[in-house]
């Protein structure tokens, strides 16, 4: 009787830290946190396709997060993307002029992310400033369209 029990509360504990073990996956694939958010500074950049780039998705620097996406809406001028970065405070007045922002995929169908390269240009970026130089997305079914259309055509 007494090793039932023991073996009811391992099996137990075993359930509850597998449910924990999923809230914290949940939590962290979603970017949900509970820190209370560093101070940041506001970028922004148009791309002519955003692929499935979503709000609050990570953007890097050499492959260190330097900060997120915090919203994304049509440019209703130009009829792009206009994509809005929340960077870290810090490197307010060190990316140049000439920084690029490129959408990246993490893996070959993982989450989509931008990256930051900077240039040489002595001026800086400001708060509010606009990123000119970008590289849209890289959409696999469109790859695979072309690639089937010049197959198809040959």
């Amino acid at each position: 009787m007494k090793r039932s029990k023991m073996m009811e509360l391992g099996v137990g504990l075993f359930m509850l830290a597998g449910v924990l073990g999923l809230v914290f996956l949940g939590l962290r694939v979603s970017g949900l946190t509970f820190t209370a958010p560093a101070d940041t500074f506001r970028l922004e950049a148009n791309f002519a396709n955003i692929g499935s780039l979503k709000p609050r998705a990570r953007v890097t620097m050499a492959g260190v997060t330097v900060g997120q996406v915090s919203a994304i809406e049509l440019d209703t001028d130009w009829y792009d993307a206009r994509v809005v970065l929340e960077l870290d405070s810090e490197l307010e007045g060190r990316l140049s002029r000439d920084t690029t922002a490129s959408i990246l995929t993490a893996g070959l169908l993982g989450e989509q992310y931008i990256g930051l390269s900077v240039g040489g240009d002595p001026e800086t970026l400001a708060d509010g400033d606009a990123i000119r130089d970008t590289q849209s997305a890289v959409v696999l079914e469109e790859l695979i369209q072309q690639f089937v259309s010049n197959m198809v055509s040959d």
